[in-house]
């Protein structure tokens, strides 16, 4: 698998986990554009676009949780804007 599908891959992975929808599909045209869809057999979501696209458009449909921030995060931020004496 090349690197450009594995990453759409990827994005579509998470996806599937953000949403909580298993059956998204995501296919690959000839000319190496990429579409999604909600299962096999449905309409495309998007019209085919090209890598950066599709993971952009992907991303979008569900968003990422929050990252979840340490007590020792966030001191640590602190030490590295301390003013020098």
């Amino acid at each position: 698998m090349s690197g450009r599908a594995t990453r759409a891959t990827t994005a579509l992975d998470r996806l599937k986990q953000r949403s909580g929808n298993p059956r998204y599909t995501m296919s690959r045209t000839a000319s190496g554009l990429f579409f999604l869809s909600e299962g096999a057999g449905q309409p495309p979501l998007c019209a085919a676009l090209e890598l950066d696209e599709f993971v952009a458009f992907v991303n979008s449909i569900s968003p990422a949780a929050p990252k979840r921030v340490s007590k020792l995060d966030v001191a640590f931020e602190k030490q590295l804007v301390k003013k020098a004496p």
